[in-house]
Formats: structure tokens, sequence, C-alpha cells
């Protein structure tokens, strides 16, 4: 008490302590009226402009730590930031005309530097051995003299009819998917990165595609946004990356391919299979699509329980079940993610990862060609980067 009786003065709280932020409230009231007499500002705007910037600086700090933590590296660096940013929809477009210093550029290969050198010398290769063994037959023809009975046929003619089909089962995914890089895993078999587009995804010659869903298997309402969006979904035919596309446009391309009849046998699915749990997959019929089959999987989010390890038992899932149809070929867009979606340099990471150690732990398999489909360039960019560092291990 003071000598004149009184009580204690009480101690003062920075508007700061008193709105329950940290960055200071005071500061942002000085920039507010800088340069600006003619308008009144109200007491809250400057906490309400504290409580913003902080918000953005955490989330971007969150983000750039995970891409530091993705890098092996114990330190934020400018070039962390960039990417934290890009990989973000709504903050990339928040700071679109903002450059980061020291930040670098996100990786991209355009893909008409890849497409025309390695398909065009495909198709050309594929059209000259084909004339080249019509012209030796043809020449060989009149020489040769058929013994026997007129109604048998000689044996080397089955043979040539036989190996002109079966050369063209294995050119690829068909027309308008390019293949941009190629891989080959430990038991032989090869890994494609695709670029396409979403409405294309029902034509992909493929035996199945992979469908990232919810537990109830929503097409419409998917898991979240897609690869394009900056996070990753995942089919067997993979289509991600990429998009301003969600992962319910992934199931609304494939409803609108399939039509009704598939839209009925994924009702039926739903309805004897349950609701699917974290990292289970059911299988339905690829009604009105080039596929046979569709795998629906239900992967985790980003920031749960053992997330990373639950999207791996997805992906080595979603391989098994292709496995136990016998299926030949698949199909993985980029798995989803949302808002509390993967990243897609993680996801990329992850994915490979479960489909490398997948084949070296099994004997056999009956999967011979795994695609990814992409959508947009960033995605691209990353899974080359990634399969990069997959041949160098």
């Amino acid at each position: 008490m003071s000598a004149r009786g009184g009580k204690k003065k009480a101690t003062k709280l920075s508007r700061s302590s008193r709105a329950g932020v940290i960055f200071p409230v005071g500061r942002m009231m000085r920039y507010l009226r800088t340069g600006k007499p003619k308008y009144r500002i109200g007491m809250g705007a400057p906490v309400y402009m504290a409580a913003v910037i902080e918000y953005l600086a955490a989330e971007i700090l969150e983000l750039a730590g995970n891409a530091a933590r993705d890098n092996k590296k114990g330190r934020i660096t400018p070039r962390h930031i960039k990417l934290a940013v890009a990989n973000d929809e709504e903050l990339n477009q928040l700071l679109r005309g903002v450059t980061i210093s020291n930040g670098g550029v996100l990786p991209r290969i355009h893909p008409e530097l890849l497409s025309k050198k390695r398909t065009g010398r495909v198709k050309v290769d594929s059209q000259a051995s084909i004339t080249d063994k019509q012209d030796e037959q043809s020449k060989k023809k009149p020489i040769k003299k058929i013994k026997g009975k007129r109604g048998r046929k000689p044996k080397s003619t089955d043979g040539d009819k036989e190996s002109v089909p079966n050369s063209t089962v294995e050119d690829g995914p068909g027309d308008g998917f390019t293949i941009l890089s190629a891989k080959s895993l430990f038991l032989g078999q090869k890994l494609s990165l695709t670029e396409s587009e979403l409405s294309k995804i029902g034509l992909i010659k493929v035996e199945g595609i992979i469908n990232p869903t919810n537990a109830e298997m929503d097409l419409k309402d998917g898991v979240g946004k897609g690869a394009c969006c900056g996070y990753l979904c995942l089919p067997l035919v993979v289509p991600c990356s990429a998009l301003s596309c969600c992962c319910s446009a992934l199931g609304n391309a494939l409803e609108k391919a399939g039509g009704r009849e598939f839209l009925e046998g994924v009702k039926e699915l739903r309805k004897a299979q349950g609701p699917l749990e974290v990292a289970s997959v059911a299988v339905s019929q690829a009604s009105g699509m080039a596929a046979r089959f569709i795998i629906h999987c239900n992967i985790p989010q980003w920031g749960s329980e053992k997330c990373e390890d639950q999207l791996e038992k997805t992906v080595k899932n979603c391989l098994s079940a292709a496995e136990d149809k016998k299926l030949k070929s698949v199909a993985f867009p980029s798995l989803p993610a949302g808002r509390n979606g993967f990243p897609k340099q993680t996801a990329a990471q992850l994915i490979l990862k479960a489909i490398s150690n997948h084949f070296v732990s099994s004997t056999s398999s009956s999967l011979k060609n795994i695609y990814f489909v992409l959508f947009d360039s960033e995605s691209i960019g990353i899974y080359l980067q990634e399969m990069a560092k997959l041949d160098a291990k």
C-alpha cells in the first residue's frame, strides 16, 4: 500500500496481451495510421491485423518446417519457404506476386522436351519393324513350297500373326497419355510417369485404376483437393499431381466415364462392404471404361497418428488387391490431399518407397506396368525429381 493508504497500482498490460496475440498491436496501429490521416481507424483494426499476420506466419513456418524435414535439414532456408508457399493453393494465390529472395524456382521439365523424343522414336521404330517384317515375308512367300494337304496352314504364319498384335499390347496407356519418364523395378516391372487430362481417365488402357475416396466411397465427395491444388491423390492410374481438380473431380470423371452402371456397382459394393477403414481397399467393376476394375482406397489424413505408415500401407494394399485379381497394369492418379492432406513432395516420396518395397519383398507378381497419371506441371516436376533419386539409390 502507498503512504496514503491507497491500493497498489495494477500492472499495465499491453494491447497484445489483452488481445491474446503475440504480434504487437501498437505497432500495427502505427503502421495503419502512417500515410492515412484522412481515415478513422477503429481500435479493433490493429488487433485483427496482428492476428491475421500471426496466423499466416505460423502457417508458413509449419509448412516450411515440414519441407526442411523432408529434405533432412535442421534449419529453415528461403528455399523451404518457397516450396511451402508454392505447394499450398491458398498461400500460392495470396503471394503469387511476391518474390522470395534465394528461394529458387520449382522443379519442372516441359513435357514437350521429352514426349517428342521418346514417343516419336518408339512409334517410328515400331512402324519400321512391322513394314520390314511384311517385306521379308512377301519376298519369302513365292520361294517357299508348302507340302501337305491343302487345308493345312504352315506354323510360321500363325507365329507371325500373333507377333503383330502382341507388340501393341504393351505399347503404352493409349492416345492422350504422354509417357515422360520410365524406370524398371526390382522384379522387372515398369514404372512410368504419364501426363494427361483428367477427363480422359476413363480411356486409359490399363486393367486397374486406383480411386482415392472416403469411408463411404462417395464419388462426389473425395478425400480433399487433388494434385493440382498442391497435395496428393492416389488411384492405380495416377492422375495427380495434379490439378486444380480435387479428388471429387476424379470421382466425377470416373462416374461420367462409367455411367449409371458403374455408379450402381459402387452403391452395391458400398452396401456389401460397409464403411472403409483407413488404409483398406475395395474393388468394383469398371463398367463403361477401358479398365477392368476400380480399386477404391481410404487414405489417412496428414497429421493423424502414424499417417506416413498408413499411407505406405494403403499403397501396398492397392497393389496386393491388383495382384489378387491377376492384373498386369495399374494406374495411380495422385493420392488425395486437401487442407489436411499430404504435401506433394512427402506423398511422392512415400508412394515411390512403398511401391519399391512391395516388389522387393515379394517373390513374384502379376503386375508388369504401373503408371503415375499426373495433370499439372508442378506434380510432374516433383515426381521426376523423386524418380531420379530412386534411380540414384
